[in-house]
């Protein structure tokens, strides 16, 4: 059986280094939920600043481009500015959108 092709949709800004933790742990997550996970936010950081705008503008932008690839959105925690604009996108594209808590360090479906 293919394995489903996963956007992990996390908040990114303010306190990056506990955000990038976070989001390392929901692909793990995916993966051990049998999905192969694609974080944009920790992909892209490796070469675009954040800080910068113009580059925050680009990964985003490629980041939704991605998207239209992936079989399912999961989005954890509080939606951010960023995340709102990916699960709008993953509704305009037919992507089902999958969220989940993570209070106490456990993912829940909402």
């Amino acid at each position: 059986m293919k394995q489903k092709l996963i956007y992990v949709c996390s908040p990114y800004r303010g306190n990056t280094e506990t955000n990038t933790q976070n989001a390392r742990r929901y692909c793990r997550l995916v993966m051990e939920q049998g999905g192969i996970p694609f974080a944009p936010h920790l992909l892209f950081t490796q070469f675009l600043d954040d800080a910068i705008p113009k580059e925050r503008e680009r990964g985003l932008r490629m980041g939704t481009q991605m998207l239209g690839l992936c079989d399912e959105l999961w989005a954890f925690g509080e939606p951010s500015e960023g995340m709102r604009m990916e699960i709008e996108q993953a509704g305009r594209l037919g992507i089902p959108v999958r969220r989940l808590d993570v209070a106490g360090g456990a993912a829940n479906e909402r």
